[in-house]
């Protein structure tokens, strides 16, 4: 059998064996209903989420109190912003966030703009990372929240949050921060962000698809959100429905693996991140890495290859999983607007690959990888050499 190498991590991960293990019972004998609570079936599922609430917030630096289980990040992302521009209406008509963000940040403020709100969209420095004085010179004495992520999920670069945090602490403004990205791989504590809302997923650090979280502030201030779902009043009314117990289960052991584990990790994928970096520097040429090297996720590299279509050279590689930027926008022709929004040029933003570092590489895989497409860059500028050069030749006849 071929071999292959996966290396979108930031598109979703592997389960990791330990929380696979950890959420089987919960498929078969322990299938209760975290809300029955009038039989031994329903405890058992009760006390397997109290649990993995304990996990996720420890994670996170949070009471438990202030967990909130939803779908994902994009159904956080979605009750965040949406849920706290109806509990805020009377506090202003003002949104802020950056253009570098996730669709499912930007989808929702877009749909809060049809509906009367206006929206700031700030554009970032060239390195992707926004100066906290111009989120602080965007708010208006209506702004209601700011929202800006973490980590961004193309390009890996890390924003100050802390510095945005305490300066929409200071002028009265709710930070919201989606980490889907950063949480588990870096550290990420509300209270040291002052993040007054966050929104987490298990499938970006080795745990299930189909469940997330979002952070809701309790302690110092009490943040209010209006549901978006309504039928039952789960999880402190804010996220009606029947939990995903094994899910739940899984997203904690994932959190509880990730708090043990991830200093040591996150310096072993930066090493490797490193190493694929310097293999294709160091045989190709025209290869520009986009966004800080500095501030980024340990696991990501998003790199140009001048004279390259990224999407042909995705083609070329059937045995290395890599991708040309997020994989909900992946079916979209358009260059990405996260390299558009730091200065690349549409051409630029063609040509440029991500590359998911994560928990089960070995430098085998990297080195396996960086040969790989070392040998179809250079395949794919040779062919277009020769395919110049033909023209040229045609056009002296």
């Amino acid at each position: 059998m071929r071999r292959s190498v996966y290396l979108d991590c930031q598109a979703t991960t592997p389960v990791d064996p330990r929380v696979l293990d950890a959420m089987l019972p919960y498929f078969g004998e322990r299938f209760g209903n975290a809300a029955s609570r009038g039989h031994r079936f329903g405890w058992e599922a009760e006390k397997a989420v109290d649990r993995a609430r304990r996990q996720v917030a420890e994670l996170a630096g949070a009471d438990p109190r202030e967990i909130v289980f939803t779908s994902g990040a994009t159904e956080s992302n979605n009750l965040a912003l949406k849920g706290a521009a109806e509990a805020y209406r009377s506090r202003g008509d003002h949104l802020v966030t950056v253009a570098t963000e996730h669709r499912a940040v930007l989808d929702p403020l877009r749909h809060l703009q049809r509906m009367g709100w206006r929206v700031t969209v700030l554009d970032p420095g060239p390195d992707g990372r926004l100066d906290p004085d111009r989120l602080a010179a965007a708010i208006e004495p209506t702004t209601a929240l700011a929202s800006v992520m973490h980590a961004n999920n193309e390009i890996g670069v890390v924003q100050p949050i802390a510095a945005m945090g305490a300066l929409c602490r200071e002028r009265g403004v709710l930070f919201h921060c989606d980490a889907a990205q950063s949480f588990g791989k870096i550290r990420f504590d509300v209270d040291a962000a002052a993040v007054d809302l966050a929104s987490v997923t298990a499938h970006k650090i080795c745990g299930p698809k189909g469940v997330g979280a979002l952070y809701v502030r309790r302690r110092e201030r009490r943040v209010e959100l209006a549901a978006q779902m309504d039928g039952g009043g789960h999880e402190a009314g804010m996220r009606s429905g029947t939990l995903n117990v094994p899910g739940i289960v899984g997203f904690g052991a994932a959190c509880a693996i990730a708090g043990d584990e991830m200093a040591e990790e996150s310096k072993r994928v930066a090493r490797l991140r490193d190493r694929l970096l310097a293999r294709l520097s160091a045989a190709l040429e025209g290869v520009a890495v986009n966004g800080s090297l500095a501030s980024r996720l340990p696991g990501n590299l998003n790199v140009r290859f001048e004279g390259i279509d990224a999407s042909t050279l995705v083609t070329a590689l059937p045995d290395v999983a890599v991708s040309t930027g997020s994989a909900c926008s992946s079916a979209t022709p358009e260059p990405s607007h996260v390299l558009l929004a730091i200065g690349l040029s549409p051409a630029e933003a063609r040509s440029s690959i991500r590359f998911g570092l994560g928990r089960f590489h070995s430098e085998d895989d990297i080195d396996f990888a960086a040969g790989r497409v070392i040998e179809e860059v250079t395949r794919l500028r040779q062919r277009a050499l020769r395919i110049e050069h033909k023209c040229s030749t045609m056009e002296d006849l």
